[in-house]
C-alpha cells in the first residue's frame, strides 16, 4: 500500500499510514506465551489546556522508537498512553477559564491525544484510560478500601487484612501494650488482656489504629489561597506550594492519612532491586532519611509519671544535655507550660505557626524560643533542665522533641548563646591525625567523652552504644531507628479528585462503602471551585459539602451515614495506571492475574521513562501502593518499575525587555546578532520551554512544515536522550534535507523502486562491510536509547550509498528496516515501493554477520623513532618480516633509514611498525 506520490510528500504520506495503523490494530498488545515480552510504559501526562509544546513529546517519542524496535526484534510489545486527569491542574484550569472541569478535562484530552496521533506514536489506543474515567477510579477506590481493611504485620514485614490480625489478638498471637496501645507481636499476658478485656467499641478503635488508611487530627500544610491541605512533596523549600506559589502554614486538622512509613526498611532495600539511575535512588534514600540512634526517656518534674521521650543520633553527648526544646505543635506543651508562662508561650506557638517549614529551620535566621517554665531530668545525672519551645525543633522529624546539646550542635549552641543557658563540654576530638584538640565550640564531630561519668575516656561509637544499653537495662531508653519520611496525606478539600468510599456513621464511626456499590462517582456540581481564606484559621469547606443531600446521605439498616466529603490526591490514579493498561476493560478486577504475571514477570515494567522531578512524589508513591497489591498477592511482583530512565530536558531561548518582563519568542527579530522586540533590544536566555517563558514551540507547527518525521528525528538528533538539549529551529532544516536524500536514493521519478536497485545484486566488500557494521551500531544504540548516535550511523551509510552507481535491493530493505523505528511513516513507505509488504513493524530486524566485520586487510602505521613515516594496508594475519619488508620500501620511510643503523624494530601486530635508529 503506497500514496501513489512521486515526492517526498509527507503530508499524504502520514496520515495514510496512521490509518492504516489505526484499521489494521498493527500495535495492538497481545498476550503470546510464544513470545518474549517487552511492557514499556511512559509517565503519563496531565491534560494540561495549552497543549503540548515540542519538549514534551521528548520522551514519547523514544519509547515509541523503542517498542517498535522490540516488537521488529520478536517481541510482544505493551506501549500505550493514557492521562492523569483528576487533581489540582486540571481544576485550576477548569476555574480560569470559567468552565467545569469534566468539561475542560475531556476537551483537553480530545487535543491532546491529537497532537500525540500527529507525531505518529505507535500506542495500543484500546489500552488508553483516565484516571477520571469511573470506570478506572472505581479500582483507585477499590485499592483505598484494601489499605483501609488492611494492616502491616510488623512481625512479617507484610501487609495482611485486618481480620487476619483480630484472629491472632482472639487467640492470644498478638496484643496491645497496656500502657501505650501500641501492638505487641510477643505479647506479655497484660498486652493479651487489653484486648481480651476490651469492650467491642473499644476493640473497634484498637483495630482502627492499625490500619493502613486512617484519620488522625496533625499539624498539616494548609494553603488558604488554594483552599486545601497539601502533602509535604507539594510544599517548596521555600514553604509554599508547589503549584501557585502560595503561602503554606501549620495547622491541626483531621485527615486521611496512609500509613507509608511502615515500608521504610522495604521502601529502601528494594531500591537495590531496581535498574534506576543512582541520582533517584539516593534521592529516595534522602527523603526516607534513615538515621540510627537511641530513644531516651527523661521523668518530668512537674507532672508524675509522665515522660518526655526524645530521638538522638549522638547518645554519647547526652551529659551534655542543658535544655530541652518541644516543637510548638507538641501535644504535652500545654500540660507542661507554668501559669506564669502560658501567655507568652501561647503567643509564640501563635506567631510560629503563620512560618514555613523553611523559615523555622533556616540557619541563618536568629533563634527564637520561650520557656515553658517546667523541667526535665536527665536520666544520666538527675540534674534539672529546663524546657523551651522553639520553631526550630519540628513535629515532623523524630519525636517533636529534643534534648540540647549546645557544645556540639551548631543551633543548640546558638540558641543556648543568646539566651545565656550553660554550655558544657562532654566531647573531645580525637588524636588519630583526623582532629587536633581545640576549644572552640560547638564541636560537632565524634571523639573521646568527657565530663560524662564513668563513660569519660571512651569514644563516642562505643561510649553510645554502651551508655545506651545502659539506659535499655534500667528502663530510660532503648536504641531506635527513625526517619524522615512520614505517613502519607492523602485528603483533600477540592472538588475534581475521587471521592473517597467511606461512610460516616451518627457515633463518629467509619463505615466502607460496599464493593458492590463501587464506583462512588463525583457528584455534578455547579459550584465547584474551593474557598479561599485570607485568614489561615478558618475551618476549610471541601466542595462537596455543596453537593446534593441525596449524595451526600445513605441510609443503611436504618442508620444515615453521611459520605466523606474529601477527596484524594491527584497522586491517587497514578499510582497504578500501569496495572490498568493491562486489562482496561476488565470489570470484575482491576487486573486479570494471568495478565499481570504475563506482563510484569519477572521484574515490573521493562522500561520506564519520565522525569527525574517525580523521584519523591509518584514513583515513591507507586512503589508503596504497589507493595501493599503485592503482600495482599493481587500482583506478582515486590517492585512496579524495573528499569527507569530519565530523559533530559528541552530547552528554548526566551526574551526579557527592559523591565524584566518576558515577550514572546514568535514576536523577536534578529538583527546584526542583537535581539529586538518591537525595535527594543532584548537580552536572551535559555531555559525550560514553557508558557511562563513565553517560549514554547508547538509540535503542530512543525509536523505541519516538516512533518512528524522529521520532528522525531530532530528531537532525537538534538543529543543524548538524557541530556539538556537547546531547541533551535535552524537545525530542523538539515534533519528534513537528510529523509527527503533517503527518499530520492531509493524511489524514482516514476515512484518506483530507483533504477540503481538491483535485486540480484552482490554488494562490494567495502559497502557489505559498512552495512553489516551499521546493523550493529544501530541495533546497539537501539538497545541503550542512543537514539542520537543511530542516525548518525544511518547518515554515514547513506553518504556511501549515494556514491555507489549500484545497490542491491536486499541493502535497501536493510536499511529501511534500520530506519523504521526512527521515521516509521517514510519507513512504511518506502518498504512497499521496495517491493515489501505492510507493516514492516512485522518484518524481523536485521543481524548482522559477525565474519563480515572481521577485515582481511588492516592498517598498519610506519615510524621511524616514534615519527610518522608512511603507512599501508596488510593481510590481517602477516608476519612481522613482510610487513618490515614493505614499510623499508615505503617511499616515504626509506629515506629516514639511509645512512642509519636500525637498532631495534618493534611490531604490534596489524597496528604499528617502528623502526628505532640511530
Amino acid at each position: 500500500m503506497d500514496t501513489q506520490t512521486h515526492d517526498y510528500e509527507f503530508t499524504k504520506i502520514e496520515p495514510n499510514w496512521q490509518k492504516y495503523w489505526d484499521d489494521h490494530k498493527t500495535f495492538r498488545a497481545v498476550v503470546d506465551p510464544g513470545k518474549p515480552k517487552f511492557y514499556v510504559l511512559d509517565m503519563f501526562p496531565y491534560p494540561s489546556g495549552k497543549g503540548l509544546h515540542v519538549g514534551h513529546p521528548l520522551g514519547f517519542v523514544a519509547t515509541d522508537i523503542f517498542a517498535r524496535f522490540k516488537r521488529m526484534k520478536g517481541f510482544s510489545v505493551m506501549h500505550t498512553m493514557g492521562f492523569d486527569a483528576f487533581g489540582l491542574p486540571a481544576e485550576q484550569f477548569a476555574i480560569e477559564n470559567g468552565v467545569h472541569p469534566s468539561v475542560s478535562t475531556d476537551r483537553n484530552i480530545d487535543n491532546m491525544r491529537r497532537q500525540l496521533y500527529r507525531i505518529g506514536l505507535g500506542h495500543d489506543k484500546e489500552r488508553s484510560i483516565s484516571t477520571t474515567d469511573t470506570g478506572y477510579y472505581k479500582w483507585t477506590q477499590w485499592i483505598f478500601l484494601k489499605l483501609f481493611s488492611s494492616t502491616f504485620d510488623p512481625r512479617r514485614q507484610k501487609t495482611r487484612p485486618l481480620d487476619e490480625l483480630r484472629n491472632d489478638l482472639e487467640a492470644g498471637r498478638y496484643g496491645f501494650d497496656p500502657e501505650t496501645l501500641e501492638l505487641q507481636t510477643d505479647p506479655t499476658p497484660e498486652a493479651v488482656s487489653t484486648w481480651k478485656d476490651a469492650s467491642e467499641s473499644e476493640r473497634r478503635r484498637l483495630l482502627d489504629g492499625q490500619r493502613l488508611a486512617y484519620m488522625a487530627e496533625i499539624p498539616v500544610n494548609w494553603c488558604p489561597a488554594l483552599g486545601t491541605v497539601l502533602a509535604n512533596e507539594e510544599v517548596t523549600s521555600e514553604g509554599r506550594s508547589e503549584r501557585g506559589n502560595h503561602p503554606v502554614f501549620k495547622r491541626p486538622l483531621k485527615q486521611w492519612m496512609l500509613r507509608i512509613t511502615t515500608y521504610t526498611e522495604r521502601l529502601l532495600s528494594d531500591l537495590d532491586r531496581v535498574d534506576w539511575p543512582e541520582a533517584i535512588k539516593l534521592m529516595q534514600r534522602n527523603w526516607i532519611g534513615r538515621s540510627e540512634g537511641a530513644e531516651i526517656v527523661f521523668q518530668l518534674e512537674s507532672i508524675p509519671g509522665e515522660t518526655l521521650r526524645v530521638f538522638t543520633t549522638r547518645p554519647d553527648t547526652l551529659f551534655g544535655a542543658t535544655y530541652m526544646v518541644l516543637a510548638p505543635e507538641h501535644p504535652l506543651v500545654n500540660q507542661l507550660t507554668t501559669d506564669a508562662q502560658q501567655t507568652a508561650v501561647d503567643t509564640y506557638i501563635r506567631t510560629a505557626a503563620n512560618k514555613s517549614e523553611l523559615e523555622r529551620t533556616d540557619l541563618a535566621k536568629e533563634k527564637t524560643g520561650i520557656f515553658t517554665g517546667a523541667f526535665a531530668i536527665n536520666p544520666v545525672n538527675d540534674a534539672r533542665i529546663p524546657i523551651w519551645v522553639a520553631d526550630y525543633v519540628l513535629l515532623s522529624y523524630g519525636t517533636g522533641a529534643i534534648m540540647a546539646v549546645p557544645a556540639h550542635d551548631e543551633r543548640d549552641h546558638e540558641f543556648a548563646t543568646r539566651f545565656e543557658i550553660p554550655i558544657v563540654r562532654v566531647i573531645e576530638p580525637g588524636n588519630d591525625g583526623n582532629d587536633s584538640p581545640n576549644d572552640e565550640l560547638p564541636y560537632v564531630g565524634e571523639g573521646t567523652m568527657v565530663n560524662s561519668g564513668n563513660y569519660s575516656g571512651l569514644s563516642s561509637t562505643e561510649g553510645g552504644r554502651k551508655l545506651t544499653a545502659d539506659l535499655k537495662e534500667r528502663g530510660c531508653g532503648n536504641p531506635s531507628v527513625q526517619y524522615k519520611l512520614r505517613d502519607w496525606l492523602f485528603s483533600r478539600q477540592r472538588y475534581w479528585g475521587e471521592p473517597f468510599p467511606i461512610l460516616h456513621g451518627p457515633n463518629g464511626e467509619i463505615e466502607p462503602v460496599d464493593e458492590a456499590d463501587l464506583p462512588v462517582s463525583l457528584p455534578p456540581i455547579d459550584d465547584f471551585s474551593p474557598r479561599s481564606y485570607d485568614d489561615p484559621d478558618l475551618e476549610p469547606q471541601p466542595p462537596l459539602s455543596r453537593a446534593s443531600e441525596d449524595w451526600k446521605t445513605v441510609e443503611r439498616n436504618g442508620v444515615v451515614y453521611s459520605r466523606e466529603l474529601n477527596t484524594m490526591p491527584q497522586w491517587a490514579g497514578s499510582c497504578w495506571y500501569y496495572l490498568r493498561y493491562l486489562d482496561p476493560e476488565n470489570g470484575d478486577t482491576f487486573c486479570d492475574a494471568e495478565t499481570e504475571r504475563y506482563w510484569m514477570q519477572p521484574n515490573g515494567v521493562d522500561l520506564y521513562v519520565g522525569g527525574a522531578e517525580h523521584a519523591v512524589l509518584h514513583l515513591l508513591y507507586a512503589r508503596f501502593w504497589h507493595k501493599v497489591l503485592f503482600d495482599l498477592g493481587h500482583v506478582s511482583t515486590p517492585e512496579p518499575f524495573g528499569k527507569l530512565f530519565n530523559q533530559g530536558m528541552i530547552q528554548a531561548a526566551a526574551y526579557t525587555d527592559e523591565r524584566g518582563v518576558y515577550v514572546s519568542s514568535e514576536e523577536i527579530e534578529e538583527r546584526d546578532g542583537r535581539f529586538l522586540h518591537e525595535g527594543n533590544e532584548v537580552t536572551r536566555e535559555f531555559g525550560k520551554m514553557g508558557k511562563s517563558l513565553k517560549n514554547s514551540v508547538s509540535p503542530d507547527e512543525i509536523c505541519e512544515s516538516y512533518g512528524a518525521d522529521t520532528l522525531r528525528l530532530y528531537l532525537m538528533f538534538l543529543g543524548p536522550l538524557e541530556a539538556m538539549k537547546p531547541w533551535s529551529s535552524h537545525g530542523i532544516e538539515g534533519v528534513h534535507r537528510f529523509l527527503k536524500r533517503v527518499w530520492k536514493e531509493f524511489i524514482g521519478r516514476d515512484g518506483q523502486a530507483a533504477g540503481k536497485l538491483r535485486d540480484n545484486l552482490t554488494d562490494d566488500d567495502e559497502t557489505t562491510r559498512l552495512v553489516h557494521q551499521s546493523i550493529r551500531k544501530v541495533t546497539d544504540d537501539m538497545e541503550g536509547l542512543r537514539f542520537n548516535t543511530s542516525i548518525s550511523q544511518l547518515m554515514i551509510l547513506l553518504n556511501h550509498i549515494q556514491k555507489l552507481d549500484t545497490l542491491s535491493m536486499e541493502t535497501a530493505r536493510i536499511f529501511v528496516r534500520l530506519l523504521a523505528p526512527l521515521a516509521p511513516h517514510l519507513a512504511e513507505e518506502l518498504w512497499c515501493r521496495l517491493g515489501g509488504s505492510p507493516s514492516i513493524f512485522t518484518q524481523e530486524w536485521p543481524t548482522f554477520d559477525p565474519k563480515i566485520l572481521v577485515q582481511d586487510k588492516v592498517k598498519v602505521i610506519f615510524q621511524v623513532n616514534g615519527k610518522l613515516r608512511g603507512e599501508a594496508l596488510v593481510a590481517r594475519d602477516a608476519e612481522q618480516a613482510t610487513v618490515e619488508d614493505l614499510a623499508r620500501s615505503h617511499p616515504r620511510l626509506s629515506p629516514h633509514l639511509e645512512g642509519r643503523t636500525v637498532r631495534k624494530v618493534i611490531y604490534v601486530p596489524g597496528r604499528i611498525l617502528n623502526f628505532v635508529v640511530s
